[in-house]
């Protein structure tokens, strides 16, 4: 009540000052990082930068920077965007719609650290199909229009109603901001694998990408809005950039496979013939 009396202004400042506090306290409590310090004490000179730049050219680092593009990019845009979608196409009142943002926001968040923690144990190639997967099948149901079919039948014209209702559009968006969440920790868990000596200017291209989705995407989800007049228009654009990754994503995998192991492409993809080949020797 105190910040709503005081204006919406007043939550920025109070914002800033938190962080200008925990700035301070970061300041004043961290270490120093242990390789600068050994740097430091042999005199050894940093890495150029156009070095430090080098893993850019490689196709790769792009890569993830798409797969970064859709799970951050892509959740921080529908977390801005669900209050305007909820009023437009399910005439939500401006409360309820901004209470169902802000848990949408909030808890799945945090289901970052069970994405680091899945990325540790099942490995972070695993977490990846599973995001990219679910969350083509979530864009896939819920960018499907309100639509009616008319049939014509025998006795007269059958008429089917497709549309999905609030509650499992919100079932649905929390699953998607779910997996989207684990996937922004597995994002990161290739990083340090492909590029140890580069975290910092790989992470930072990667984590840059990202925050452009979250930019973009929400202004491609207006732009959508106005050129088709449909709602759901957002979430096709989501399945597109979704798809896409993962079929990049895979078939890069495939790629990498075959390089590394060239008699994939002579075996049949019938098990039975390679047990028969077996049992005859």
């Amino acid at each position: 009540m105190v910040m709503v009396a005081a204006g919406w202004t007043m939550v920025a400042k109070v914002w800033a000052v938190g962080l200008a506090v925990v700035a301070i306290l970061y300041f004043l409590s961290s270490q120093e990082d242990p390789s600068l310090e050994q740097r430091r004490k042999s005199g050894a000179k940093p890495m150029p930068f156009h070095e430090q730049m080098a893993p850019l050219k490689n196709l790769q680092v792009w890569r993830f920077a798409l797969y970064y593009f859709f799970v951050f990019g892509g959740f921080v845009a529908l977390a801005l965007w669900l209050p305007r979608y909820l009023i437009g196409a399910y005439g939500m009142d401006v409360k309820t719609a901004g209470v169902l943002a802000a848990c949408y926001s909030i808890p799945a968040s945090l289901f970052r650290v069970v994405g680091g923690w899945m990325s540790d144990r099942m490995g972070a190639r695993k977490v990846m199909y599973w995001t990219f997967g679910v969350s083509v099948i979530c864009c896939f149901l819920l960018s499907y229009p309100d639509t009616q079919y008319v049939v014509k039948g025998i006795r007269g014209d059958i008429v089917f109603h497709l549309a999905i209702g609030v509650v499992p559009f919100t079932v649905l968006v929390f699953v998607l901001g779910f997996f989207m969440s684990l996937g922004k920790a597995a994002v990161y868990k290739h990083i340090p694998v492909y590029y140890p000596q580069y975290v910092g200017a790989v992470g930072g291209v990667v984590g840059m990408i990202g925050g452009l989705g979250g930019f973009l995407l929400p202004i491609a989800f207006g732009a959508l809005n106005d050129l088709t007049g449909i709602w759901t228009s957002c979430f096709m654009l989501l399945f597109v950039v979704a798809g896409s990754a993962l079929a990049w994503m895979h078939f890069a995998i495939r790629r990498m496979e075959r390089r590394h192991f060239p008699q994939i492409d002579r075996e049949t993809d019938l098990p039975e013939i390679i047990d028969a080949r077996e049992a005859s020797r």
